[in-house]
């Protein structure tokens, strides 16, 4: 993806690394690695962190086990991530992946797809994936979903002005957001145009995965997060409904898996 100066000035403020540590934020972060934990190949198995940015999950999969590369556009990202134990970091893009074919027993994209506006340069992240991958291993991206910026700007206020409002909608008719606070452009996936994309991407199976569901939107989430054992419950109950597909666009992420064919596989 291309590094403009609003993307870089947006994650050198190192906002993405503790978003996900933080407040409701974490649901996310434990919903993505409770759904990782269940389909990735057993550790030590090769793991591929694109746009892993400051390593985030890469610590955690480091940690359980797992050989980690984390690839980034951002350089302060990649500089962070090498600190951690056991994660290999570098500067790479996701479109033009620089690994070897099948190199890897899962690829994972948990942030390319939100800053690829055009489809072309979304298919060929995911092509590149699926190369990247063996045959039989997994590719699993991330996507935010069309419609969460309309509930989320409802949540936290910013539905107030005028010019998020717009932004908003108009990211729910095409999923092209111009956000008026971060300054760059994003993308947003409407749950089902994600299957074209990876159909074009020659990763025709997939499975979806909600994973916050609506308890995101709820005003107590950060209650239920900070007490260990609600917490099993909220994370437990958005696990029973997270591939039912009329919840799926109510999340505000999204993860989709496949695994690449074996050479012959009808």
């Amino acid at each position: 993806m291309t590094v403009t100066r609003e993307l870089l000035a947006y994650y050198e403020q190192d906002r993405e690394h503790d978003r996900l540590r933080e407040g409701r934020g974490r649901l996310e972060f434990w919903r993505t690695q409770d759904v990782l934990r269940r389909i990735l190949p057993p550790a030590p198995a090769r793991v591929l962190d694109v746009g892993g940015g400051t390593g985030v999950h890469a610590e955690w999969l480091s940690a359980d086990g797992y050989e980690v590369e984390l690839l980034d556009p951002i350089p302060s990202h990649v500089e962070r991530a090498a600190e951690l134990a056991g994660v290999t970091a570098r500067l790479g893009d996701a479109r033009e992946l620089p690994v070897p074919d099948g190199s890897a027993d899962a690829v994972l994209l948990l942030g390319p797809l939100y800053h690829l506006a055009e489809r072309a340069d979304r298919v060929r992240a995911l092509a590149e994936a699926r190369r990247a991958v063996r045959p039989g291993g997994l590719v699993d991206a991330a996507t935010i979903s069309r419609y969460s910026a309309i509930h989320d700007g409802i949540y936290q206020g910013f539905y107030l002005q005028d010019g998020f409002r717009a932004a908003a909608h108009a990211a729910a008719a095409d999923g092209v957001m111009l956000s008026p606070r971060s300054g760059f452009t994003a993308y947003l996936h409407d749950p089902d145009e994600v299957l074209d994309e990876f159909t074009d991407a020659g990763l025709p199976e997939v499975e979806r995965y909600g994973l916050e569901g609506a308890f995101w939107l709820y005003g107590d989430v950060n209650d239920w997060l900070d007490d260990s054992e609600r917490r099993t419950l909220i994370l437990d109950a958005q696990r029973a409904v997270e591939s039912v597909p009329s919840l799926l666009g109510v999340s505000g992420h999204m993860l989709t898996a496949a695994r690449r064919d074996h050479p012959g596989s009808p």
